[in-house]
């Protein structure tokens, strides 16, 4: 669901309307998404939860999203891995990658996180919203290597071309080429 919202946030078909949905469901996410899993049974953490994942639904489903579901939907078309894992493998090496053409867009994402960017440069709130993503994908278990998961490397060009030709791909905010989209894939092998 994390990545549903900053994808549609950060989309060239965003709206003023998908951008408030996709902000509030970063918030609510990042805010509850730890004590789900910590505790399954915490009920105001996953009421939370569930508003936070419709929001960044209205979201994406209006704004679409971007490189994160078309690279993870050939990590699931070709090694059969769950879609949410690869999303969250991917996400911040992606937003990495698109932050170079949208910064004030992970400016906003930082902000929805709950980071003080008051005394940072843009540069230092784009890095520690980068950072963040990546230390509760840590905290939650999902921040694991693609070869640990079965990732071959001499499948990675097909999965990158496949990717660019993906729906998804064409509202991604920076377009990437084929060698970029394998080395987003190498970064987390």
């Amino acid at each position: 669901a994390l990545t549903h919202a900053v994808e549609a946030y950060v989309s060239t078909a965003a709206t003023p309307i998908t951008d408030a949905a996709a902000i509030k469901a970063i918030e609510l996410i990042v805010n509850n998404l730890e004590a789900v899993v910590a505790n399954g049974q915490d009920r105001e953490a996953r009421d939370a939860m569930q508003y936070g994942e419709y929001l960044a639904g209205m979201a994406f489903s209006n704004a679409s999203l971007g490189y994160v579901h078309s690279m993870a939907h050939q990590l699931g078309g070709v090694y059969d891995l769950s879609h949410g894992l690869c999303n969250a493998i991917l996400l911040a090496e992606v937003s990495r990658f698109n932050a170079q053409q949208v910064p004030e867009r992970f400016v906003d994402i930082a902000k929805a996180m709950g980071i003080d960017t008051a005394a940072m440069t843009q540069e230092q709130a784009v890095n520690t919203a980068l950072e963040a993503i990546d230390a509760l994908s840590e905290k939650v278990g999902t921040k694991q290597r693609l070869a640990d998961l079965g990732v071959t490397e001499d499948k990675l060009a097909f999965m990158a071309q496949n990717a660019l030709n993906d729906a998804c791909s064409l509202t991604n905010p920076r377009k990437a080429s084929l060698e970029e989209i394998i080395n987003i894939f190498k970064a987390r092998m």
